[in-house]
């Protein structure tokens, strides 16, 4: 198999540290597509790079008291640097702050100037900041969110980062500067836009239909619903022409007459990153980069997360296709969110993961790469939104990595040293051996076949993007592989006869099948197929193993040759859950104790304080007249889901009151309890009843009314002073 294949990840900002929700929503799927197609020999080209202009990074540098370029070398290093030791294997990572990426967005640009009707200049009202002399990009913005039920009181011109709702700048209440904080004011600018209104009908039947000018060119069954859903939702509800050019300094400047102080709009210049990475691995390996981006057989899949769905299957295609030259996306297998613990990553509260903050505090722990990319996978959102939990990351690791595949691994590799000291015995596919079902039986040349349609399972899931499924399927040999060894008990035929036929070839068949592990581990947990190579004294997995794995199988069933010689065993994972060595459940502990003290923290931020009424004067006080009292009766009022009529006993005389403080309280538990009653309240109807005073309650820090009463019993009718 000899195919091209160009694979992107969405491009990540290069504005902060990457967490575990960005991985699993782009990377590590993009990785495990790449491994994938490289171990069946494809011609694979996988790219990705820091997105490095924009405004936010301006306005981080500012806040920093740093320089742009600063901004992004940190994160640009930190990021990729990350990546490299959690082994996404990119074949380039690049940065669009690069003089090629510079030239290719302009050509990009001017490609499209030139051939005419793709752009519109249009003069429009913007703000600008008079004490910075600056137009405001849409993030130098802020002010009330206008949407109903919101208000949020520090939203950006582009988005409410409390409701989601994206914005324009004018469409903000008491809109301010962040430069100077000062109101702007609305000035006349020329700015170019994109005219992706005239790609619509287009744009529909390919992503309905999977046709472009009568030419099939993706099959729409094979794409994720809510990624179609999406795009049909945007296209149906109107595209509108979109500005590519800004106001701003930090950027690519627009190359044309009249543009001065211009530059291509972010949404713009970063997508087109994806071709100056490929421009520049192609330079780096004496390449040609075309064939990569405009060879109708090369087949061109972005993975991204859910966010980025409307630029990489509307707008990105629409620039592509103005182009001329370049290929349309064979699919977009974006996914959903990751959550943590329940809630959303939150950088600005603390509810994060950072990926350099997991290799920093897992440092000591063993096969920590893998133990993180198999619990990711696990749990990808692929579909719907996902849940990372400590909790599961446990129970994952010590129940499938250590108890499953780990096991398994271990228990043939000491079989073979012990039985026959580390040779890989002879084998004879006619032996009988059990098989799965309980009393069931069969040779030997059957379960390798057993073996290939688990295989065969396992690469249909990967090539559909399903590879929450594909990693069940690895587990599935695995826990094969188990099962074969737990029905034959080849220890209790040994110790009666060493040179059993039976024990041989079975220990041979499990031998085979961790060297199938060895390849079809690679895409997922790479490190361990590492291990695994080792351990089986095996070469360096290379392009195209996969389909000499299968040829090999088919064949004969012989990966290990008799008289291989294997090495000593080793564990491949650590169980967190141990007795003997505690270090790391602490360790998962801590992690779990950071999360709960930052969500009681935030708790009580988020319980904002009562603001304290207007001031009376002390003639006012002495107006009110508190007195103690006992409530001899209490019940619930039909109709009426929060009320209690509640009856006080002042000695002198007794009080109906109407107070909101059913959900709070059973009423009958509350009879005989002492409080405290606004006597002199002017009466009130409630719901047909006269209410005669009020209970004085406050309100705990769970939001639960409590009574407010005198700390010892005292006469009914007291006054309270």
């Amino acid at each position: 198999m000899d195919k091209r294949h160009t694979i992107t990840a969405a491009l990540p900002y290069a504005n902060g540290a990457l967490h575990l929700g960005h991985l699993a929503g782009a990377y590590l799927p993009a990785d495990i597509y790449a491994r994938f197609l490289r171990l069946q020999g494809n011609d694979v080209l996988f790219v990705c790079g820091s997105d490095e202009h924009g405004a936010a990074i301006t306005i981080r540098a500012k806040k920093e008291n740093r320089s742009p370029q600063e901004i992004i070398d940190t994160y640009h290093n930190l990021n990729k640097n990350c990546f490299e030791k959690l082994g996404i294997s990119f074949d380039k990572y690049h940065r669009t702050s690069s003089k090629l990426h510079h030239e290719t967005a302009q050509e990009f640009f001017l490609e499209l100037v030139k051939k005419g009707g793709q752009f519109e200049e249009k003069i429009s009202n913007q703000y600008y900041d008079e004490d910075f002399k600056q137009f405001l990009a849409d993030r130098y913005i802020s002010g009330v969110c206008p949407k109903e039920n919101c208000g949020h009181e520090e939203a950006f011109g582009d988005q409410c980062e409390k409701c989601g709702s994206t914005l324009s700048p004018t469409d903000l209440i008491n809109p301010k500067s962040t430069l100077s904080g000062k109101s702007p004011v609305l000035k006349k600018t020329k700015h170019w836009y994109f005219k992706l209104d005239e790609h619509a009908s287009w744009l529909k039947e390919w992503i309905e239909k999977g046709y472009v000018n009568g030419a099939s060119l993706h099959k729409p069954e094979k794409w994720k619903k809510h990624v179609i859903g999406q795009c049909l939702s945007w296209i149906d509800g109107g595209l509108h022409s979109r500005a590519i050019t800004r106001d701003l300094s930090w950027g690519i400047p627009v190359p044309v007459e009249g543009a001065e102080g211009k530059v291509l709009y972010v949404w713009f210049d970063a997508p087109i990153g994806y071709i100056s990475s490929t421009k520049q691995w192609a330079k780096d390996n004496n390449k040609e980069w075309e064939p990569y981006w405009k060879d109708k057989n090369t087949e061109l899949v972005h993975f991204i997360g859910k966010d980025n769905i409307v630029f990489h299957c509307i707008v990105f295609p629409a620039m592509l296709k103005a182009h001329g030259n370049y290929i349309l996306p064979k699919n977009v297998p974006a996914n959903q969110f990751l959550n943590l613990e329940g809630r959303k990553f939150s950088k600005s509260k603390g509810w994060v993961i950072e990926q350099h903050q997991y290799l920093e505090d897992f440092k000591d722990f063993p096969n920590k790469e893998d133990a993180l990319r198999y619990t990711l996978i696990r749990t990808l959102p692929e579909n719907k939104d996902g849940d990372f939990k400590w909790d599961e990351f446990v129970a994952l690791h010590d129940n499938e990595l250590v108890a499953n595949l780990g096991n398994f691994v271990n228990r043939v590799i000491s079989l073979t040293h012990k039985y026959y000291n580390g040779i890989t015995p002879q084998i004879n596919v006619d032996i009988t051996v059990k098989n799965l079902e309980e009393g069931s039986s069969t040779n030997i040349n059957s379960s390798i076949n057993v073996v290939l349609l688990k295989i065969e399972k396992l690469e249909k899931h990967i090539l559909n993007f399903e590879f929450k499924n594909a990693i069940q399927a690895l587990m599935d040999i695995s826990s094969y592989g188990n099962i074969l060894l737990q029905r034959n008990e080849p220890w209790k035929i040994w110790k009666q006869d060493p040179e059993s036929d039976l024990v041989k070839s079975l220990m041979n068949l499990c031998l085979q099948i961790v060297a199938s592990l060895s390849v079809l581990s690679e895409p997922f947990i790479p490190f361990t197929a590492k291990k695994l190579r080792h351990l089986l004294n095996m070469a360096t997995i290379k392009d195209g193993e996969y389909n000499n794995l299968i040829s090999s199988l088919k064949k004969d069933g012989i990966l290990l040759p008799e008289g291989h010689r294997i090495n000593q065993p080793e564990l491949l994972f650590a169980k967190i859950n141990d007795r003997k060595d505690k270090s790391r459940l602490e360790l998962i502990e801590h992690q779990k104790s950071k999360l709960e003290s930052l969500k009681i923290e935030q708790t009580m931020q988020d319980k904002k304080p009562t603001p304290i009424k207007e001031e009376c004067n002390f003639e006012d006080f002495t107006k009110l007249d508190f007195r103690t009292g006992t409530i001899i009766n209490a019940e619930t009022i039909k109709k009426a889901k929060k009320l209690l009529k509640i009856t006080v006993d002042l000695g002198f005389e007794k009080r109906t009151v109407v107070s909101g403080i059913a959900k709070h309280y059973d009423p009958q538990l509350i009879i005989g309890k002492q409080v405290i009653l606004v006597a002199n309240l002017a009466p009130r109807k409630m719901m047909d009843i006269e209410s005669e005073g009020m209970i004085l309650m406050a309100e705990n820090k769970d939001g639960k009314l409590i009574f407010v009463g005198p700390e010892n019993l005292s006469d009914n009718g007291a006054i309270v002073k």
